[in-house]
């Protein structure tokens, strides 16, 4: 019979082995790193800021506007109301009814019979 049995012997672990180091560079002197990023993201938060206050002043001063235009809408309503009411009271006053009446009254005043009309032409001398 045949036997499957490995031909080899089961795995072993090997030894590790160490992998070859590389040259040593030389040291040179420790970059001094600027911030950049730091500077320009500072930089980008004051814009924002700024622009951000800026909408909020312009949003006020809208604001503000508009309850300047409703106050002049209804004061605006307010002189219509008021000129319509003087429009009629002086309609009422004018009105050839109430000033005969007047006349009559006050007066003492009396309608005439008739009306007469005189023609008055200039005579050339």
């Amino acid at each position: 019979m045949a036997s499957f049995a490995p031909a080899q012997a089961p795995y072993a672990p090997q030894p590790h082995a160490q992998p070859a180091r590389r040259p040593a560079r030389p040291r040179t002197a420790p970059r001094v790193r600027a911030r950049p990023r730091v500077a320009g993201g500072v930089f980008w938060i004051a814009v924002v800021t700024v622009l951000l206050a800026g909408i909020v002043a312009l949003n006020v001063a809208v604001l503000r506007l508009s309850v300047q235009v409703e106050q002049l809408d209804s004061q605006r309503a307010e002189l219509a109301a008021k000129r319509d009411a003087l429009q009629t009271d002086l309609s009422t006053a004018v009105a050839a009814g109430r000033i005969e009446g007047l006349a009559v009254d006050r007066l003492g005043l009396v309608a005439p019979d008739s009306t007469t009309y005189l023609d008055l032409k200039r005579r050339h001398r």
